[in-house]
């Protein structure tokens, strides 16, 4: 069962829709995960930035002429026993030389049970609720950091050198403003800082209202604090995301021109069915009016004597001939649809004077006319030539002139003219008949076309003359086109070459 068009056409359009729909969730939800992402790294920055300054320190202190320093910080506590876990920064003179070496040792079950129930209290605030190694080494880093900072205020400088290769490093090139703050002495756990010790800021960055913090604190009671200004990190993710978004929109492109396509090509398919219908129906009463008028001739001269009469039997002999004529030219115009579709198709080109095609034509026309007709022959200069298939040429001016006849209501005035313009053969068919309205003027050239007439149908044909006389004028390399005014005629105008291009 065929499904009719429109529900096709739905079919497609939710088909387009779905995949636009998932794409577009898919984009938005790759642009989150990077979005948290790059805050993970913003905040893994200053972490890595802050160990880095700790230990561009202890290198510095290679060179300061401390004589001898040592600091140690003890934690520790298990499930089943009370221990000492101790890390050691030292720094040794000897002579011109300084040591600074940093250790870890252990000493079990040395602890007095007082003493094992405080450790357990310090223990559980150092690792309540940690569930991951990367908390634990952040634990670890504020232990150091209180004993570094025993020996050596942080450099600020070196932190924010760090930070901002850091964040280069990660694809961050935007200006920002870095913050030393102290929260100094009070019981006030929020976090109003007394005191600034210092601030870093891109040259001329000042940050707007829609700018975001972030704070890392490498304290444990989170007294000491830096804190990174930026501007939304939205476009940072977004130029990361450049490439997909590209590829994203020229595939969903590509999606919307194939479905358009198909869209168009259903609509044309179901025209040109539409129109070979009406083809078939035109060309079927077409055909049957010269058949069943030649039969009935026939079967007058066979049956009621009229062959005995010869005025009877000259006049439905002439019948006969007519209308097998007219039957012929049906047959050869839609043969010649189909041979100049083949490959095989060749034109017979030779240059001759158009007059020898052209006037034996006119009479014809005029001979078989219905109506009374006048047509005149204008060729300039005399003795022109054309270049052309001779046999096409005949069919595509009969057809212009049949139309001509056709379509014009009384008596028939058809002008035919013949010239020379910048190397072209221009032949020009005019009448004064009803003409084509402006808007149905582009069509008259399409295959099985014919312009509506409402519920007359006074003037026969399929369709095919004017198709018949675009494709062969196109064969030989030319151009037709008309120009019409409704109620006041047509003028259709072929151009060929004067000599013909292989």
């Amino acid at each position: 069962m065929k499904l009719p068009l429109k529900y096709i056409a739905l079919l497609v359009i939710l088909s387009l829709a779905g995949v636009f729909a998932y794409q577009a969730y898919w984009l938005t939800s790759l642009y989150r995960t990077q979005r948290s992402e790059m805050e993970k790294d913003i905040r893994e920055a200053l972490r890595t930035s802050d160990y880095n300054e700790m230990i561009a320190r202890v290198r510095r202190m290679q060179n300061d002429s401390l004589a001898q320093a040592e600091v140690t910080v003890s934690t520790g506590y298990d499930d089943e026993r009370a221990f000492t876990k101790t890390h050691t920064i030292r720094s040794v003179k000897h002579g011109d030389t300084i040591r600074v070496s940093i250790w870890e040792h252990s000493v079990k079950d040395t602890v007095p049970a007082p003493q094992a129930a405080l450790q357990a209290d310090i223990a559980s605030i150092l690792f309540e609720n940690k569930s991951s190694t990367a908390e634990l080494a952040s634990n670890f880093q504020q232990g150091l950091h209180a004993a570094m900072d025993v020996l050596s205020d942080p450099d600020f400088a070196v932190f924010d050198s760090l930070l901002a290769t850091e964040l280069h490093r990660i694809g961050i090139r935007a200006p920002y403003r870095l913050m030393y703050l102290h929260r100094g002495s009070t019981a006030d756990s929020s976090y109003t800082f007394t005191d600034t010790l210092n601030v870093k800021t891109t040259g001329g960055y000042l940050p707007s209202p829609k700018a975001i913090t972030y704070d890392y604190s490498y304290d444990r009671h989170g007294n000491w604090l830096y804190r990174l200004t930026l501007e939304p990190i939205e476009s940072i993710v977004l130029t990361q995301m450049a490439g997909i978004l590209t590829a994203s929109a020229l595939i969903l492109v590509i999606l919307g021109l194939a479905f358009g396509f198909l869209i168009r090509t259903l609509l044309r398919q179901k025209t040109l069915e539409e129109m070979k219908s009406d083809f078939t129906n035109n060309i079927t009463h077409e055909l049957k009016t010269p058949i069943a008028v030649a039969y009935a001739a026939c079967d007058a001269l066979l049956n009621f004597g009229t062959g005995t009469n010869p005025a009877k039997r000259e006049r439905y002999l002439h019948i006969c001939q007519e209308q097998l004529r007219r039957l012929s030219g049906l047959v050869e115009q839609i043969l010649g649809m189909s041979m100049e579709r083949r490959k095989t198709f060749r034109l017979h080109v030779e240059a001759f004077p158009p007059e020898e095609v052209i006037a034996p034509l006119i009479e014809q026309h005029k001979l078989k006319a219905d109506k009374p007709v006048g047509i005149t022959l204008r060729i300039e200069p005399e003795g022109l030539a054309v270049c052309a298939d001779r046999t096409h040429f005949g069919n595509i001016v009969s057809n212009l002139i049949d139309n001509a006849i056709k379509y014009s209501p009384g008596e028939a005035r058809v002008e035919i003219r013949c010239r020379t313009e910048n190397g072209w053969f221009i032949l020009s068919v005019r009448d004064q008949g009803i003409g084509i309205p402006h808007d149905k003027q582009r069509h008259v050239f399409d295959k099985f076309y014919r312009v509506p007439t409402g519920n007359l149908h006074d003037v026969k044909g399929y369709g095919l003359g004017l198709y018949y006389v675009k494709t062969m004028t196109e064969k030989h390399g030319g151009t037709v086109e008309v120009k019409s005014e409704p109620g006041r005629g047509s003028e259709f105008t072929i151009k060929l070459r004067m000599k013909h291009e292989k």
